[in-house]
């Protein structure tokens, strides 16, 4: 039986000056409810509408997950916060002030009112604005994306697109490749939900290094 998905376009995203048609692409695929891929500044991201479930459902069975795994939501600046969280307390206010863009993830308690289903969050909702020049160019145009990093549940996360490609395959419509990543280290996630903040995931900034900003407890045990 021959693969019916369409054959993904692979696009470059390196240089502002010339991406512009890669970046209206990966824009229209988003606006038909379909898979992108987006380097960050971590590693590549698997993205698609955050207010749409079809989509958010396709990108979770694109990793091979389930909704109890619900993925991050990506925007493009910081003022964008309010509109997607409620009751954000100062210092994790703080922290967004001083490390986004950046790789930093604050889970906050959703604004109830929005219509989005990205799975089972339990009223929270885990927010990053990335340090990537491409990822924030596509996320101007798309409002906040549900981005998980692009690779199968269990496997390496890609660190270029040729790897997410690999792993992804036609179950996504644009890969925008915008050159190797860094090193592999993911965000650093932030509880802020509940009286004080605690370190969920160590990653690309330290707990010295947010205790200098706010007071972060160490993950529970």
């Amino acid at each position: 039986m021959t693969d019916s998905r369409p054959v993904s376009s692979i696009l470059d995203a390196t240089d502002p000056n010339t991406w512009g048609p890669s970046i209206d692409e990966a824009v229209n695929a988003v606006s038909r409810g379909e898979l992108v891929v987006l380097p960050t500044d971590t590693v590549y991201g698997l993205g698609c509408d955050a207010f749409s479930p079809p989509a958010v459902r396709a990108l979770l069975a694109a990793k091979g997950r389930g909704p109890q795994l619900p993925p991050p939501v990506l925007m493009a600046e910081l003022r964008t916060l309010d509109g997607l969280a409620t009751g954000v307390p100062d210092q994790a206010r703080s922290l967004a002030a001083a490390f986004w863009p950046g790789a930093l993830t604050l889970i906050v308690s959703a604004q109830p009112s929005l219509a989005w289903d990205l799975g089972e969050t339990h009223g929270t909702v885990a927010l990053r604005v990335p340090n990537h020049p491409a990822a924030l160019a596509l996320l101007r145009r798309t409002g906040p994306l549900a981005v998980s990093s692009a690779n199968k549940t269990g496997k390496p996360a890609a660190r270029s697109a040729k790897q997410a490609v690999d792993q992804l395959g036609g179950a996504v419509a644009v890969y925008l490749d915008g050159g190797r990543t860094g090193a592999p280290v993911p965000s650093t996630i932030v509880d802020a939900t509940g009286e004080t903040l605690r370190l969920v995931r160590a990653g690309a900034l330290g707990l010295a290094t947010l205790r200098e900003v706010a007071e972060v407890a160490e993950p529970e045990r």
